[in-house]
């Protein structure tokens, strides 16, 4: 046992809050300059997937080690490194797309290690809360998470529509929000994980999770959405500029209306799953989502495209955290199931930038989006493994 005070748990809520935020605060403010750094560096879809593909590798390297790195140094501490990572990351990326695909490659990866430890980390953080609190509230972290990407994208829209550069606003966003979130973490309370009294000898290994079916079909389902959201992310205000024929700005926008609608389902997430159950909102939600997908792929004007990137932000907006809440509901097990389903998970942004790229090449973005319907359509037949688990009986 240790002595260490347990921060107050209204500021450690707050301090979480932050931390999901600011993470997307950070990405947005990358995400809504691609077409930008895209023809900067004169990318066809299939180049711009293959470059994006560099963070999605960095987070696929760094998730398999989040868990040891948090049970060894603890979300706090990971947290407040890698937020300092990932502001160096992407203040590269800001500078150096100037000068060549090289350093935005470098930064990217970079960029991806920083967000998958720092990912898992706060997810579990999130769970010892959830715990704490006796009650759902780790869609509204991930709400938190959106509303960051919602200012995040909308300042991204006025510094484009505003002539400020890339580089001046990026580096301004990115090295602020790093700032504000390494203090925040000081507020943090102890992991879950710590409060695991059972012998070191004891412990089952890393490789025990990978093994449970449960936890890989958790992990099957959160790379569905995280497919679906991820794509959202990437390549609608790409699909918008190319294939609709808008603006910069109109096509922000419209990135900025799907990251709203997955904030609104986030945030009023919890009383629908605690009236309805995981499984039959989830199930609801994936069709939405497979309803908005086809709209902006077949739409024929803009206004049919914005309606349904905003059917697509909703149906995207549970699958993530509602796995994650599924994977911690052992307390004891929460930060190696987390990590194991977060990198299952992480593999959608593997795949995803070059898979749409380059069916981007082959016929538009927007049919090529149409992959991801089908890895909707898989989900709804996964979803049942998200059925909490019943209670751990009483040791005597």
């Amino acid at each position: 046992m240790t002595t260490t005070a347990v921060p107050d748990l209204r500021a450690t809520t707050r301090a979480v809050y932050l931390a999901f935020i600011f993470l997307g605060v950070a990405m947005a403010s990358f995400a809504a300059r691609i077409p930008q750094i895209r023809d900067e560096l004169d990318l066809t879809p299939s180049r711009l997937g293959l470059v994006l593909l560099a963070a999605a590798i960095g987070s696929i390297t760094s998730l398999p080690l989040a868990g040891h790195i948090v049970g060894r140094f603890g979300s706090r501490h990971t947290v407040a490194v890698m937020a300092v990572v990932l502001g160096l990351s992407l203040s590269a990326v800001a500078v150096g797309y100037r000068f060549g695909v090289v350093p935005v490659v470098t930064g990217l990866y970079v960029y991806g290690f920083a967000t998958g430890a720092w990912d898992v980390a706060m997810n579990v953080q999130g769970a010892a809360v959830e715990q704490r609190l006796g009650r759902a509230i780790m869609p509204r972290f991930h709400a938190g998470y959106s509303i960051g990407t919602v200012a995040g994208a909308l300042l991204g829209a006025g510094a484009v529509a505003a002539g400020i550069s890339v580089t001046w606003h990026m580096v301004i966003m990115i090295v602020a929000s790093a700032a504000i979130v390494t203090v925040a973490v000081q507020k943090f309370g102890p992991d879950q994980a710590a409060q695991d009294d059972s012998p070191a000898g004891e412990r089952p290994s890393a490789l025990t999770f990978w093994r449970e079916p449960r936890t890989l079909l958790i992990g099957v389902f959160v790379l569905a959405f995280a497919f679906t959201e991820g794509a959202g992310i990437d390549w609608i205000s790409v699909a918008m500029i190319d294939d609709y024929g808008t603006s910069a700005g109109t096509g922000t926008l419209a990135f900025a209306v799907f990251l709203a609608a997955m904030t609104i389902g986030r945030w009023y997430g919890p009383g629908l799953l605690d009236r309805y159950g995981r499984v039959m909102v989830l199930r609801a939600l994936a069709v939405i989502g497979l309803a908005g997908l086809l709209l902006f792929a077949f739409g024929s004007h803009p206004v049919v495209a914005f309606a349904g990137a905003l059917l697509w932000g909703i149906g995207a907006s549970l699958g993530f955290p509602v796995g994650m809440s599924a994977a911690a509901d052992d307390p004891a097990k929460a930060a190696p199931r987390v990590g194991v389903v977060a990198s299952i998970g992480y593999i959608a942004f593997l795949g995803g930038p070059p898979l749409i790229g380059f069916l981007g090449d082959h016929m538009t973005v927007s049919r090529g989006l149409l992959a991801v319907a089908a890895l909707l359509v898989v989900s709804i037949t996964l979803s049942s493994a998200l059925k909490p688990l019943p209670p751990a009986p009483l040791e005597r």
